[in-house]
């Protein structure tokens, strides 16, 4: 199944909690999608529901996101030990055991060529992630041509991962995708003999909904139908926290 094959044909179904391992995106998926990514802060509902998930699944629960782990901690209240941070590059396993890639060399000088890019271009919003950077245009979304034009020629010149995602460009370090970092987890326990499933919205999911299901599992698009190699969908955030409720 590939991205440009795969038809939705149905709403997401409630799993066994017995046989699951879940695997949560965070922004677009537990949380609403907002203009500044620094504005996403702890919710009561959402520290409660990722509490009750955890137990409820005796800890097979990771989320797999493309923030760095310390804003996942903050996020989160620390209540999810297990994460993958920064799309895959860093990983934190159910024995609190941190995995990183080494930042790519071209990082720094990327970061200060979109510095100054953003400072001529109101609007755009610069995230340096120390093993990625993101350039967000959301409050501008008539600079896009532009910030490909630029990301496309800082990754051909540095060497650096061009990642598409909803209304942002991110230059990040080769290395491994949330695809992997679920494929890892699930070699671990207490993830391992069971099955995957990932919820997530964006581009930068797709890789992890092919893997759910190689490993015998589905992934969860979550808000507007279109082209994706998840199974099923999910119409918004709010329907994936019901759904989750459910489960927990």
């Amino acid at each position: 199944m590939t991205t440009d094959t795969m038809t939705m044909i149905a709403e997401a179904p409630q799993v066994k909690a017995a046989e699951t391992a879940l695997f949560l995106d965070l922004d677009g998926t537990l949380a609403p999608i907002v203009a500044r990514p620094e504005a996403v802060g702890p919710d009561p509902r959402r520290t409660r529901l990722l509490e009750a998930l955890a137990q409820r699944l005796d800890g097979r629960l990771a989320v797999v996101s493309g923030r760095t782990l310390a804003d996942l901690d903050r996020i989160l209240e620390g209540r999810t030990p297990v994460l993958a941070g920064v799309h895959g590059l860093v990983r934190r396993d159910a024995q609190g055991r941190v995995t990183s890639t080494p930042p790519h060399p071209g990082l720094a000088a990327a970061v200060r060529v979109l510095r100054d890019f953003a400072a001529t271009h109101a609007g755009l919003i610069v995230e340096d992630k120390g093993l990625s950077v993101a350039l967000h245009y959301r409050q501008a979304p008539e600079l896009a041509p532009r910030v490909r034009i630029q990301t496309e020629w800082l990754a051909a010149e540095t060497g650096l991962v061009l990642q598409p995602g909803d209304q942002v460009m991110e230059l990040r370090t080769p290395g491994p995708r949330k695809g992997e970092a679920i494929t890892a987890f699930m070699a671990q326990p207490p993830f391992a003999g069971r099955r995957p499933v990932f919820l997530g919205d964006d581009l930068t999911d797709e890789d992890a909904f092919q893997a759910a299901e190689r490993l015998g599992g589905f992934g969860v698009l979550v808000g507007p139908a279109r082209p994706t190699a998840a199974r099923y969908r999910l119409a918004d955030v709010g329907a994936a926290l019901d759904w989750l409720e459910a489960l927990a």
